[in-house]
């Protein structure tokens, strides 16, 4: 029985090292969104608006959200040295799961305060709510417009413009409580809204907080279809069968494989090595180490 050993890296870390300017468009997202949850807090405490405080709470979120992108831009940067074999790119995982916990903390404070204030609703000015979350709409908006080009070439920065598209409608629903205040009085819709956005902020938030604990137990990435990768790799010309493969994220941007593969002949390496290596990067597996046997050795002896 022979056995080969290869390990490849390619992915999106090379295509970030090339993309300079995406870090700068990080720190400037994030120092525009910063300043509007500050302002947009301190304007909602001074008129007790849970409406501004639930989207400065959200819009904080995606401060974190940005944070995370520019932080595993960072650490996909970082080359393995001592123990730590993979550098820090774990790391954008684990912020991504504290994040995931914060908003789910922000989402209870959000619904709790808006309860209370269907039990005691209060004189809120709508003009003050309307300007405030206007300004939230061109300062999501400029934002997303900062991140579009490049969400094509990072996954991180893809979804990080999705979710300043989303914070933008979010803002519009605030805009339209400040209008529907100043119109008709009814300071309840303040609270309706919060309960809107608390929900919008659960969905999005309980979908990262799933995917984040399943990437930091090693868990194969929700995108990936592990039968789907096993199909295709067995299907490759010279292939006999494809057994103990192992899928894991390094981090939020990387997926790792390992695999066994039993090809019929070992001359036949190359070219099957080549031809996987072609196919897990089109599945957005950048790194994999694939060991070739001519030989099944059967699962309890390998």
């Amino acid at each position: 029985m022979e056995h080969h050993h290869h390990h490849d890296h390619h992915g999106h870390t090379a295509e970030i090292g090339q993309n300079g300017k995406l870090g700068k468009v990080f720190v400037l997202s994030i120092i525009l969104n910063f300043l509007f949850v500050i302002v947009e807090s301190a304007i909602g405490f001074a008129n007790d608006s849970v409406g501004l405080l639930s989207d400065a709470g959200h819009n904080l979120g995606d401060v974190f959200s940005l944070l995370l992108a520019l932080v595993a831009f960072l650490m996909s940067k970082t080359h393995g040295k001592g123990r730590l074999t993979y550098g820090y790119r774990k790391v954008s995982v684990l912020i991504s799961l504290l994040n995931a916990i914060i908003l789910l903390v922000a989402v209870t404070v959000i619904v709790i305060e808006s309860i209370r204030k269907f039990t005691s609703p209060e004189a809120i000015d709508g003009s003050v709510i309307s300007w405030t979350a206007g300004v939230g709409i061109i300062i999501n908006g400029a934002t997303a417009m900062l991140l579009m080009h490049d969400r094509q070439h990072d996954i991180n920065a893809n979804g990080a413009f999705l979710h300043m598209i989303a914070d933008t409608l979010v803002s519009v629903g605030v805009l339209i409580s400040g209008v529907v205040i100043s119109l008709t009085g009814w300071y309840l819709i303040d609270a309706v809204i919060g309960l809107v956005i608390a929900g919008a902020i659960l969905i999005s938030s309980w979908s990262l907080f799933t995917e984040s604990l399943r990437l930091s137990i090693d868990a194969a990435p929700r995108d990936i279809d592990i039968d789907g990768v096993t199909s295709v790799l067995a299907a490759i010309d010279g292939v006999k069968d494809v057994h103990h493969i192992h899928i894991w994220s390094i981090s939020t941007t990387e997926t790792a494989l390992t695999a066994h593969l039993l090809v019929e002949r070992i001359e036949d390496s190359e070219r099957i090595r080549h031809e996987a290596k072609h196919i897990l990067s089109e599945k957005g597996i950048g790194h994999s180490t694939l060991e070739l046997e001519t030989s099944d050795c059967g699962f309890e002896r390998c």
